[in-house]
């Protein structure tokens, strides 16, 4: 794997590059959307490429072990042959999900045992068994496995925890590079640098990431329940140590906003459930602000769902969507979830070109402002 920075903007963080993965290249920014148990919900393969133009996708070690299980995905030869998608995939370590288990899930030094949310089964993981689940899932880029850290906990915990972090990246790293890739194309793991809300953990966090001249590094831990502004703190503090000719990773973050801001502090890669999830449920994200197509409001109104036309699916009328979401009718539910996911590319797209023509820091006030209205 390489990454190739191409540009920076002078007053910003905000760069563009290119990751080569094995299974293509990636431009930076880039929004990366979420394909939980091997599909991006509602959204075909052939969309995904052609129209939204998506240029890789993630998949979650903990629902892919859970259901089709490693038996079934190692049988078909990796994530990709069994959901035909043709580029790069990266797969988070499932830490996440597990930690969100609460009461079902008994936290330790080798690992954690938890309860599957499907049928109650008991199952453990640990630096080693993520790292081999990940090997037979064959994403192009996996993760460490890490506690993910609440956001609001005390100083105290956020220590404690991220020492069982680095404790856990280190067997991580040994059990990873004991070992090979099974399909024929090489894979990256990632760090993730942890710490809370506390700078001081974060920066001892980063240094220590950076111990492992890793491919790429990931920022975890944020978005978790601090405000706002204490998560972009946090990103500063981060970008500000991580390599620059490494790619950086933000990982569950978020919202236009969110990215817009994050860019803006140096960030390259971003994953939410945001676009499709918020898209099932009526709310969709325009270039102009935020759309409820559940209000009466847009009940006769016959304008595109974007008149800038930031998306593919924007032929579409207001009215129309609005009456196949209050029908429950699955294809409002796959438009949505469409024209939100093309709205985030397109949002990238805009962003990596204002880079490179040096007017990224300006635009960038401007967009925020607008995102933030609620038509």
């Amino acid at each position: 794997m390489e990454f190739i920075l191409n540009a920076t903007e002078s007053g910003s963080r905000a760069r563009t590059g290119v990751l080569h993965a094995s299974h293509g290249a990636i431009e930076t920014p880039v929004f990366m959307p979420v394909g939980t148990a091997g599909t991006v919900k509602g959204i075909h393969t052939r969309d995904l490429k052609h129209d939204i133009g998506a240029r890789i996708i993630l998949g979650n070690t903990y629902h892919l072990y859970l259901r089709p299980g490693m038996e079934i995905l190692e049988a078909a030869g990796g994530l990709h042959k069994f959901n035909l998608w043709e580029g790069p995939i990266l797969t988070d370590s499932g830490g996440f999900q597990v930690f969100s288990l609460g009461d079902i899930r008994k936290l330790s030094e080798e690992g954690v045992k938890f309860q599957s949310h499907i049928d109650g089964s008991y199952h453990q993981f640990t630096p080693e068994s993520v790292m081999d689940i990940q090997r037979t899932i064959g994403a192009d880029i996996v993760m460490a496995f890490d506690e993910c850290t609440p956001g609001d906990a005390d100083y105290t915990y956020a220590k404690k925890s991220l020492e069982l972090t680095q404790r856990w990246l280190h067997r991580c790293f040994e059990r990873f590079n004991s070992t090979g890739p099974k399909y024929g194309h090489e894979q990256s793991l990632f760090p993730i640098v942890q710490g809370s809300a506390y700078a001081q953990l974060r920066k001892v966090a980063t240094e220590h990431v950076k111990s492992f001249d890793a491919n790429g590094y990931a920022i975890g831990g944020l978005a978790v329940g601090e405000p706002e502004e204490v998560m972009y703190d946090m990103i500063e503090v981060v970008t500000a140590d991580l390599p620059e000719n490494k790619p950086r990773y933000l990982m569950g973050v978020g919202t236009p906003v969110n990215i817009l801001e994050s860019i803006d502090r140096g960030v390259d890669m971003f994953d939410c459930v945001m676009p499709t999830r918020n898209g099932r449920n009526g709310m969709l994200f325009t270039s102009e602000g935020i759309i409820n197509i559940r209000n009466k409001k847009w009940e006769n109104n016959h304008n595109p769902i974007d008149r800038n036309g930031t998306s593919f699916v924007d032929q579409y009328s207001l009215a129309y969507l609005r009456h196949l979401i209050i029908s429950n009718e699955m294809l409002g539910a796959q438009i949505a979830s469409q024209h939100n996911l093309a709205f985030y590319m397109w949002l990238v797209n805009t962003a990596r070109v204002k880079i490179l023509e040096g007017t990224f820091k300006s635009w960038k006030e401007e967009m925020v402002k607008q995102l933030r209205n609620r038509l």
